[in-house]
């Protein structure tokens, strides 16, 4: 795939280890494009990357982004994703200064280099920073809110200022930004010890135990498998909307049926068992994905019983040694 100039296109992937970033990464390879990947690996795995160890247009720097980065990628760029921050809570509230640094200092570079290389700035920011939950779905102009000085608030803040940061580089530089907010994403190589209910069923059924529904299972999540969630990211890419958009699917499922789907997959030695729930049982964001079917064309494609089954397949074999 070339650019304007003829010459083949190059994007940077900034926390290109992790689950999205990875998936990302191989997109844009099988796009024809050359992938200049970032990552310090505190979260990402190098499992994840192993593939392309022998593929000649993809380039891993090992670097942690709140460092310094332009030397690091030689060449023009076409486009920055900016995936680097961790997302899992056992990652996030282990060192919430870190959280924020990487938001602040960490795009700060990423932004300063797409500042350099005149390239279209993409973040990858959160569902997080609309807060609470509702029962209506999340639009874009829903100004959210949070509370900065709770246990999460380091995580909510720092995606919301990247936001913010973004949204003043390209007012005050004129950059090509574009912010994508994510919602729950599931696939192959995600993180099983993320804290959610899905990865809690696939460790379970992985070690034989039962699959745990907390309470009566009626309450929902929304789940957007992984290649669309990509191709959602592609296509703001490619496209001149600043943002935000949400990313993410609109359809909702409940526990119970998300348990009854994996226990099916598994076989008929999977058993399902109804627990007590957590104090605070949480609530699931669901997006309006009316602003990406308008702008980008995109919408989810992927059931979600296709999806759960290529991931259960992905970690019952050859991923499961890495999962």
């Amino acid at each position: 795939m070339e650019n304007g100039s003829g010459e083949e296109r190059h994007s940077v992937v900034t926390g290109g280890a992790g689950f999205l970033g990875s998936h990302l990464c191989d997109a844009l390879i099988r796009a024809g494009q050359r992938v200049t990947c970032i990552d310090n690996f505190e979260t990402g795995r190098s499992a994840n990357l192993r593939h392309l160890r022998d593929e000649p247009r993809f380039t891993l720097v090992r670097r942690d982004l709140n460092d310094q980065i332009d030397g690091e990628v030689p060449g023009p760029v076409d486009v920055v994703f900016h995936l680097a921050a961790p997302a899992a809570p056992s990652d996030y509230l282990l060192d919430p200064v870190a959280t924020m640094r990487i938001a602040s200092v960490g795009t700060l570079n990423a932004l300063d280099l797409a500042r350099d290389r005149s390239a279209r700035f993409v973040l990858a920011s959160t569902s997080e920073v609309y807060g609470t939950a509702g029962d209506e779905p999340h639009r874009e102009d829903d100004t959210g809110q949070v509370n900065p000085a709770d246990g999460y608030g380091a995580y909510y803040e720092s995606r919301r200022f990247a936001e913010a940061l973004t949204t003043a580089y390209r007012s005050t530089y004129n950059l090509r930004t574009a912010i994508a907010r994510i919602f729950n994403t599931y696939g192959p190589r995600m993180r099983l010890d993320d804290g959610r209910v899905l990865s809690r069923f696939i460790r379970q059924v992985l070690s034989g135990a039962p699959l745990t529904v907390p309470g009566p299972g009626t309450q929902t999540r929304s789940l957007c498998y992984v290649d669309d969630a990509v191709a959602g990211l592609r296509a703001l890419s490619e496209g001149g909307y600043p943002g935000p958009v949400n990313i993410g699917s609109p359809d909702e499922i409940s526990v119970f049926a998300i348990a009854q789907e994996v226990a099916e997959i598994a076989g008929p030695n999977a058993e399902i068992v109804f627990v007590e729930p957590p104090p605070a049982e949480t609530h699931a964001r669901r997006p309006d994905i009316s602003l990406a079917g308008q702008l980008l064309d995109w919408q989810p494609r992927t059931t979600v019983q296709t999806g759960l089954a290529t991931t259960l397949a992905w970690f019952q074999g050859a991923g499961a040694r890495h999962a």
